[in-house]
């Protein structure tokens, strides 16, 4: 596991150590002696982890930390304060500067490895989360990060999987007042009950008698619905190896009994933000790629979905030897429309329209807005004599019925005339079938409108 790790210490015997320890797992690692160097490499420098001491002279590691989760630009970049302090105030001060974890000096080795892998890998999410959203057009990644999510303040919902009642009941007392904990004691039916219930973190007991925790981390990782979601695993003191194949297996924490429950709080704090803040950018990412592909006004698939789409419905076609047909339909005069009714009655003939197309099509055709009062739809799996006959149909029903503008105004007849091709055996490709379709609208607009002309074969 490659990543960037930026060591924060002024004091140069601890940099050194830490840098060993580091390097001796393949990580490149960067140092700062001071907050202003470190929150400038933060910015400047693609930083995966930060590993942040708090006593420094002038601005502490609390500060540092603090300004770095409060910039859009650097608040994704994970931030492990090592401390010497052991405190359970210092770390509740911590966690509001927004630290994601802690390490205790002197510094462990097993926990500083396994800290900083957890962390790399949600980073890297993270990253390819951030990276899908700066490259939409739609949408700028600081707007993205700067709106509010809803649910990151919400009362987080936990699953504990632990079939002892003495140990599951005293983690439950622990997150009383702050979380909805449920309880499976069945290890096999908490796989079902985490994938179909919307928890925020699981928290797996290892105190099992005849079951391997790790098996159902394994299984977790395994199902689509639960392969994102925090797992936190309760070892005994000393089971290093059940740590690190857990870690391997993907699990994102683990807690040493016997538990300290302001480590538990802490802990699950985490992930659960973690959890919480991918959750909104990937959902952010879904919406804005929904944005980018599809037409506001009429909700059908827009042109620039058609453009990507159209060559992968062509080369199935093409390799399956299966029938493929276009049908390209334009409103008549409906730039009389908006001139003598105004633009907004011609937005309503457009949706009205976009929901009488897509209603007569199957739900494997590719229904679009090419642009203005143009529509097209792609139909895979049908030759010419079908798709003349589906468009026909489509003229008609928009011929004979109406369109209504509203509440005290005329309904307004609309016709539509319609180009068919189809895909042709031998040297065609997407833009000749297109454009084929294309000559045959024009043909039936200048041939007297509302009617339907297919290419010739």
């Amino acid at each position: 596991m490659t990543a960037r790790i930026l060591v924060v210490d002024d004091i140069p015997a601890n940099v050194k150590l830490l840098e060993a320890r580091l390097l001796a797992e393949y990580f490149e690692v960067l140092t700062a002696s001071n907050g202003p160097d470190a929150i400038e490499a933060c910015e400047n420098a693609k930083i995966d982890v930060v590993l942040l001491d708090v006593m420094m002279p002038g601005m502490d590691g609390f500060e540092v930390c603090r300004r770095l989760k409060s910039d859009p630009a650097t608040s994704h970049i994970p931030v492990v304060m090592v401390t010497a302090l052991d405190q359970v105030a210092d770390r509740i001060r911590g966690l509001e500067a927004g630290a994601d974890d802690f390490l205790t000096k002197p510094v462990n080795d097993l926990q500083l490895m396994t800290r900083v892998k957890s962390l790399v890998r949600l980073k890297s999410l993270t990253d390819e989360l951030r990276l899908r959203a700066s490259t939409t057009r739609n949408i700028g990644i600081e707007e993205l990060l700067s709106r509010t999510n809803p649910d990151l303040f919400s009362r987080p919902r936990v699953l504990l999987v632990d079939e002892q009642p003495a140990s599951f009941r005293r983690v439950v007392q622990m997150l009383a007042d702050a979380a909805d904990v449920d309880v499976g004691t069945d290890p096999h039916a908490a796989l079902f009950q985490a994938a179909e219930n919307a928890y925020d973190a699981v928290i797996i007991s290892s105190r099992f008698a005849d079951f391997d925790p790790l098996r159902l981390c394994s299984q977790l990782r395994s199902v689509d619905r639960t392969r994102l979601l925090p797992i936190i695993l309760m070892v005994e003191a000393g089971d290093d190896a059940r740590i690190i194949r857990g870690l391997e297996l993907g699990i994102n924490d683990y807690l040493v009994r016997p538990v300290d429950k302001h480590e538990l709080l802490a802990r699950l704090d985490t992930q659960v933000r973690r959890k919480r803040y991918n959750d909104h950018l990937r959902a952010s990412v879904a919406q804005t790629i929904e944005m980018a592909v599809t037409d506001g006004l009429t909700g059908l698939h827009n042109r620039r979905y058609l453009d990507n789409h159209l060559q992968t419905l062509f080369d199935r076609a093409v390799a399956r030897k299966r029938p493929l047909s276009v049908v390209m339909t334009d409103l008549d005069r409906f730039k009389s429309i908006n001139d003598t009714y105004g633009h907004d009655a011609g937005d309503l003939v457009l949706r009205e329209f976009a929901r009488r197309l897509r209603k007569n099509v199957r739900g494997i055709d590719l229904a679009c807005r090419y642009g203005g009062e143009e529509f097209i739809v792609i139909m895979p799996d049908t030759d010419g004599d079908i798709a003349e006959m589906v468009a026909e149909r489509i003229r008609a029903q928009i011929a004979q019925t109406p369109f209504s503008l509203g509440e005290g105004k005329p309904d307004l007849e609309v016709t539509v005339s319609v180009g068919v091709s189809s895909l042709r055996r031998g040297a065609d490709n997407p833009q000749n079938l297109m454009k084929r379709a294309d000559v045959a609208l024009y043909e039936a607009k200048t041939g007297g409108r509302n009617r339907v002309v297919a290419a010739a074969a």
